[in-house]
C-alpha cells in the first residue's frame, strides 16, 4: 500500500502528469506508426526498402537468381529457431532506426559481424546439398587452404546482389513506393507556408 502511495503523485500534479504520459503515449504511437514497424515482424521484402539506402539492395536482389525463391530474411537471419530469429530482428532493427534517426548512415551499407555469420550460415543451410562435401568442411571449419576465414560470398561476390555500391549504383530501380510517413492534412499544412 505504501508503494502505491508513492507512485501515485499529489492532486496537485494529477493532470500534468495524466497530460505528459498522454503525449508521450501519443508519440510512441505515432513513431510506430510512421516507422511502419509492424512491417518488420514480417518477411515481406518491402519492409526493407522502408530506408532508402536499400533500395539498390532490393532492385538487385529482385532481379538477382535470388529474387524468386527467397526473401531477405532467408538470408539475413538466423534460422536455428525462432526466438534467435526475432531476437537477431529486434537487435538489428533497434540498430538500424538508431543510425537512420541520427542521420549517421553510410552511403555505403557494410554487413557487420552477425549479419555475416548470419548469411554464411543461411547459404550453407540452403545450399549444402549442392556443396561439395570437401569444400563444405573447408566451410565449417572456417578455412580454405590457409587464407584464414572466408566467405561464400568472397568468390559468388555477384550473389544475389550483383555489383552494389552505393546508391548511384542502380540509379533507375524499380522499387516498391512507400507511402508517406505525413498525413494529408499535415503535409499540406507544412508546404502550403
Amino acid at each position: 500500500m505504501k508503494l502505491i502511495k508513492k507512485i501515485i503523485p499529489p492532486d496537485e500534479w494529477k493532470f500534468p502528469v495524466i497530460m505528459l504520459g498522454g503525449i508521450i503515449v501519443g508519440l510512441g504511437f505515432y513513431i510506430f506508426y510512421i516507422s511502419n514497424a509492424v512491417s518488420y515482424l514480417s518477411d515481406d521484402p518491402r519492409a526493407c526498402v522502408n530506408c532508402h539506402v536499400m533500395n539498390p539492395h532490393y532492385a538487385t536482389w529482385m532481379r538477382g537468381s535470388h529474387g524468386r525463391d527467397t526473401n531477405c530474411n532467408d538470408c539475413h537471419v538466423p534460422h536455428d529457431n525462432i526466438i534467435n530469429k526475432y531476437l537477431f530482428k529486434a537487435q538489428d532493427g533497434l540498430r538500424h532506426a538508431t543510425m537512420f534517426t541520427l542521420r549517421l548512415e553510410p552511403q555505403v551499407i557494410q554487413i557487420k559481424q552477425a549479419g555475416k555469420d548470419a548469411v554464411q550460415a543461411n547459404c550453407i543451410r540452403c545450399h549444402e546439398n549442392n556443396i561439395h562435401p570437401i569444400s563444405l568442411r573447408s566451410i565449417n571449419n572456417n578455412m580454405i587452404g590457409n587464407d584464414g576465414q572466408r566467405y561464400c560470398w568472397d568468390c559468388h561476390r555477384e550473389v544475389p546482389h550483383g555489383r552494389v555500391n552505393s546508391l548511384a549504383s542502380t540509379p533507375y530501380a524499380r522499387v516498391p513506393r512507400l507511402e508517406p510517413a505525413l498525413p494529408d492534412w499535415l503535409s499540406k499544412y507544412i508546404y502550403q507556408k
